[in-house]
């Protein structure tokens, strides 16, 4: 038997993080500090993979891999902008004693995965832009396998169509819904 729950953040829960969120955002300043918000939040889902933690919270922790997946892929190739967003969305699992430290057992990864869900949301276009290019390397990659062909022969040029139209149409998505919350402008 499953059960959903729902619950209401106040505007002071929001506050709240974005307060430890604008603390963390001070590291993508310069390019060492962004890096390291990539390998914190690498950490971060290794050491929940560690712990034996209730399944709605490793669901919620596990899709900050692609996220995280998102700013290092060289083919998806983010401009600087797009990818400060995206770090600027995992900046807050940099931080060991954010709203719930994550040290403490059982709860200590819950406001991360409350995070997650509040940055996949405002992370949707890019999200669903990149799966879908991650799908579609994968699927060309093993359909000229399959034919013989060498799939790093015009590569580029078959990664930088799609990436194109994806980009392009990640960008028309997000102009759409920004309007909706607000809270891309103060969480990125």
């Amino acid at each position: 038997m499953s059960i959903d729950i729902t619950f209401t953040l106040s505007n002071d829960d929001l506050k709240r993080f974005e307060e430890i969120v604008s603390r963390s955002k001070e590291a993508l300043e310069d390019d060492d500090n962004a890096k390291q918000v990539e390998i914190a939040a690498r950490e971060m889902v290794k050491q929940a993979r560690q712990v034996d933690l209730p399944r709605f919270i490793e669901e919620r922790i596990m899709k900050l891999e692609i996220l995280i997946n998102m700013v290092s892929d060289t083919e998806w190739n983010l401009d600087e902008k797009e990818r400060k967003v995206v770090l600027s969305g995992l900046a807050y699992f940099c931080d060991p004693n954010d709203l719930i430290p994550d040290h403490i057992p059982g709860v200590g990864f819950l406001d991360d995965a409350i995070y997650v869900e509040i940055i996949v949301q405002e992370l949707d276009a890019e999200i669903r832009s990149y799966s879908e290019f991650f799908e579609y390397r994968k699927a060309e990659e093993n359909r000229r396998k399959n034919k013989g062909l060498d799939i790093a022969v015009g590569r580029e040029d078959w990664l930088a169509d799609k990436r194109s139209v994806l980009h392009s149409r990640m960008r028309t998505r997000r102009a759409g819904s920004s309007s909706s919350t607000g809270w891309r402008t103060r969480l990125f």
